[in-house]
């Protein structure tokens, strides 16, 4: 937890103003029984009205002080909590984003956003537990204490004994508790991952008729999760009776040895009306002090399993950049400017993987080409073209561009030079104006309406109503899928890198509107270098050169007209999905 401890620097004065007001609070409320005592003995026993109004009007200022008290520390902590989560959150989210592909793939996407909400709101409401109880309660109770022996210090026995029994059993509970906190807390991932998967992944659940049985698997999650938390509930639960039952023991004490104190003329009433206060106070502090304690545990549980997102090192390296660029300047920078791109004996594996994706892929592209990526699935297509960016980073072999290795480039640099539409069209929430300016923050009109036009975009864009204005909703689930695969080609268009990498962007397209996105891709490619990865032959017939892959190895790379009389795969893949002389033509 001392690591986060940065966070709270920028609050010092609300962490020092909050207990010191809850320090304020408690001492008005150790007074409190003392002016009840002079109220009863003082006061109504002898029958003096004027000291009946000034100690009942010296109660309500205590009350009103105190409330005000505690009022501002909690103002002051609620406020120090809140920004102790805001800021841990924005730096984990910041730490998330530069995580490498292969370290998101090995945390798992269900356990960082546990992380980010579960974890963190942990830690926040123990900060603001720690700032309102960690003086206080210990205050209060040794207080009560000290008070009590002012009034009689014949009664120190009885209460330092009941103290002492309440705290072995308050932290025996607290002890027990938390080892299964922790494993409550890990149970949550996987419910998590279970409630994320069937939500994404809603219709192809129903698609296949699988309700029953994830709703089977699901509720088996949640029950494994409800007994555990049933365990720490039931462990807590005997808090509260029995500290209760010692508290009362040890006041029908006091109140037994008080009566006899007052019938033999030791002590007066008032007295052990005061004494019966102050033994009460302990207990509902204790109470506290042991919610305090499991709530604070959960924060440290909390704490450590965020620290281990922080721990978790990018596996990738980006040389430092040479100028402070926004990423309108590093998109812009990048412009047309790649001449060539250069695979020599490139081999990749995913970490935890028994066999290489890739096995020593070599092959030269140049501006002005499209290269066509085909091959069965698992064949390592989308690895490839992954690679260029640095999604992913080559375990033997090296990438250059302009003779450059990729890896001396600098995160900016590298990501200017390449325009992406990934596999999966992924839009965001806001205009479809909006959208397109994600690789190019300044692009004006013109470069949005000629990418719309060149994605062949126009048709469906102008039907919605105000047409590049037209708000996509979250998941973009106001649009077809074709219609979502077009929209993420012109944004890559409205980026104008060197590079164009088409990940299996057209599946959802029909033939003829992949037939004319194909046509217009061709007259921009002088400008560019473009892969073109596809499951289509047609897609890619007319590409200048095309690498065919099986099993992660390459084994043809020519034309069409080459491939189809000297690779047995490349013309097996195009003669099942056209006819021989469509395949000939």
């Amino acid at each position: 937890m001392k690591r986060f401890l940065k966070y709270l620097k920028p609050y010092i004065k609300e962490c020092i103003l909050a207990p010191l007001f809850k320090m304020l609070e408690a001492s008005f409320e150790l007074l409190v029984p003392l002016v009840i005592a002079d109220l009863v003995d003082k006061g109504i026993g002898a029958g003096d009205e004027r000291r009946i109004m000034i100690d009942g009007l010296l109660l309500f200022v205590l009350a009103v002080v105190g409330l005000l008290a505690a009022v501002t520390a909690q103002y002051f902590s609620a406020k120090a909590a809140v920004r102790f989560g805001q800021s841990v959150r924005n730096d984990l989210f910041r730490h998330i984003e530069n995580l490498s592909y292969s370290n998101i793939d090995s945390i798992g996407s269900s356990t960082l956003i546990t992380r980010m909400t579960s974890d963190v709101n942990q830690m926040q409401t123990g900060v603001n537990m720690i700032l309102r109880l960690f003086l206080r309660s210990p205050f209060i109770v040794f207080g009560a204490i000290f008070m009590a022996y002012r009034v009689s210090h014949e009664y120190l026995s009885e209460f330092t004994s009941v103290v002492g029994i309440l705290f072995i059993i308050v932290f025996a509970i607290i002890l027990s508790s938390i080892p299964l906190i922790r494993k409550v807390q890990q149970r949550l991932d996987t419910v998590t991952l279970h409630t994320r998967e069937n939500i994404k992944g809603a219709r192809v659940i129903r698609a296949f008729n699988r309700e029953d049985e994830e709703e089977e698997e699901f509720i088996g999650s949640v029950k494994k999760l409800t007994r555990m938390q049933l365990i720490v509930g039931r462990i807590s639960a005997l808090l509260n009776p029995l500290t209760f039952a010692f508290i009362n023991v040890g006041i029908v004490v006091v109140l037994y040895s008080g009566g006899m104190d007052v019938y033999r003329g030791k002590l007066e009433t008032g007295d052990v009306v005061a004494l019966i206060e102050y033994m009460s106070m302990i207990l509902v502090e204790l109470i506290k002090l042991a919610n305090f304690i499991i709530t604070v545990s959960r924060m440290f549980a909390g704490a450590k399993r965020v620290a281990v997102i922080f721990d978790t090192k990018p596996d990738q390296v980006f040389p430092e950049e040479q100028k402070k660029n926004t990423k309108a300047e590093a998109s812009a920078g990048s412009g047309n400017d790649v001449n060539e791109i250069r695979f020599e004996n490139v081999s990749m594996r995913y970490k935890g993987a028994a066999d290489d994706a890739l096995k020593g892929i070599s092959f030269t592209a140049r501006k002005g080409e499209t290269i066509g990526i085909i091959g069965g699935t698992g064949s390592g297509k989308s690895t490839l073209v992954n690679l260029i960016p640095r999604f992913y980073d080559a375990t033997e072999g090296s990438i250059t561009i302009d003779g450059k290795d990729i890896d001396s480039y600098s995160k900016n640099e590298i990501r200017g030079k390449v325009s992406v539409v990934p596999q999966k069209a992924a839009l965001f929430r806001g205009s479809i104006a909006d959208n397109m300016k994600w690789g190019k923050p300044d692009a004006k009109d013109e470069e949005i309406d000629n990418a719309i036009d060149m994605s062949m975009s126009r048709e469906f864009v102008s039907t919605k109503e105000g047409e590049k204005n037209f708000v996509i909703s979250e998941g973009a689930r106001n649009l077809s899928g074709g219609q979502k695969q077009r929209l993420t080609i012109a944004r890559a268009l409205v980026k104008d890198s060197g590079i164009l990498i088409l990940d299996d962007s057209s599946s959802a397209l029909d033939f003829a509107t992949d037939a004319k996105l194909r046509k217009n891709l061709e007259a921009m490619k002088k400008d560019h270098v473009i892969f073109v990865v596809s499951q289509r032959a047609s897609t890619i017939m007319k590409a200048d050169r095309i690498l065919v892959l099986e099993k992660g190895n390459l084994v043809g790379s020519g034309t069409h007209e080459e491939l189809i009389k000297s690779s047995d795969i490349y013309r097996e893949i195009c003669l099942s999905q056209m006819s021989e002389e469509e395949v000939r033509s």
